[in-house]
């Protein structure tokens, strides 16, 4: 009877992780007349390539340093050692991530693809972000929603309407809510503060881009969370809430000694799966901000999209998805440890 299932998972999980895996050492393209050529590690040292380079001030012939015109310490150009393979082959090729000072020195963190690298950064900011508050607003309402009051029903349905709905006509609808000139979210910001409040292009600055889509995907997908919080919630005997409160338990206590125990199993699952999706993000980027401005929202997997079917290098873009793999692999590893010991 596990036949037809172990047949699915090795045809459509097995089988094309193994491809991919092979086609990452490849300089495979996706459309193309030359069969693939196996070129070793040369692509993960191209996605994991970073070097520090150390800038010193310059001096002048008598020690003394050289100022510009406006006073400020001027360094040796960058691209004097990134475009210099001869004399620092070390540097080639790479590209400016970002820099550190220290006293009078610059050291500066050079990588072979900086994309990627913002991308991983951006993923794992939306993973420590997302998980922690999305579960939290999640229980928040399942706790509002568990009580026995009139229109709850209303409630749980209101608050479940938006899982139900295609991320792409959210992505757009959030999209026309965020936009700088008549969007609903400025607009309103500026009447409940009579116009003190100046309009905010939330998704073309890169300080408020990936916050504007972490709060839409929060709010997308904390119905789903909600829902799984609540049939948790009613697994719980009723039975334990009347023992705390006969024992002077406040609803603070009832809930620290009786609720969260009995919602380990529920706790751990809803981990998993907004860790999984919040790692996945692809879709709000790809619909609201196309990994911009300046690659201040790109992502892994949007990162390995474009890289294998939009520029067609299948090669790099099956690299970048063992890279995220390897990601996903160790997380998982971790949680399930710290479940582990939880129990």
């Amino acid at each position: 009877m596990a036949g037809p299932a172990i047949v699915l998972v090795l045809t459509f999980l097995v089988a094309p992780f193994l491809m991919a895996f092979w086609l990452s050492f490849t300089n495979a393209r996706l459309i193309s007349p030359n069969a693939p050529e196996f070129i070793g590690g040369e692509n993960f040292g191209r996605l994991l390539g970073v070097s520090i380079l150390t800038l010193s001030p310059e001096r002048d012939d008598a020690g003394q340093l050289v100022l510009d015109e406006d006073g400020a310490i001027t360094y040796p150009s960058i691209r004097s050692f990134t475009r210099n393979k001869d004399e620092y082959p070390q540097y080639a090729g790479m590209q400016e991530w970002f820099t550190v000072g220290v006293a009078d020195t610059h050291m500066v963190v050079l990588a072979a693809d900086t994309v990627f690298l913002k991308s991983l950064v951006n993923t794992i900011a939306f993973a420590l972000i997302v998980v922690p508050l999305q579960s939290a607003f999640g229980l928040l309402l399942a706790l509002l929603v568990n009580r026995r009051t009139r229109g709850v029903n209303a409630f749980r349905t209101i608050y479940f309407i938006p899982v139900v709905m295609s991320m792409v006509v959210i992505s757009i609808l959030w999209k026309f809510l965020y936009s700088p000139d008549d969007g609903m979210v400025n607009s309103f910001s500026s009447a409940i503060t009579l116009g003190a409040f100046k309009p905010i292009d939330w998704l073309g600055d890169t300080t408020t881009a990936l916050p504007a889509v972490m709060f839409m995907s929060m709010w997308q997908a904390v119905g789903f969370h909600m829902i799984i919080w609540l049939s948790g919630l009613q697994t719980i005997p009723p039975e334990l809430y009347e023992a705390a409160g006969l024992d002077g338990a406040g609803r603070l206590a009832s809930f620290r000694n009786v609720t969260w125990p009995g919602l380990r199993n529920t706790s751990v699952f809803i981990l998993i799966t907004i860790t999984i999706a919040a790692f996945g993000l692809f879709t709000q980027i790809d619909v609201m901000t196309r990994g911009g401005p300046l690659d201040a929202t790109s992502t892994v997997v949007y990162q390995a999209v474009q890289q294998g079917f939009r520029t067609q290098d299948m090669g790099y873009g099956a690299a970048i998805s063992v890279v995220f793999f390897v990601l996903v692999l160790v997380v998982a590893l971790i949680q399930r440890r710290l479940t582990r010991e939880a129990r």
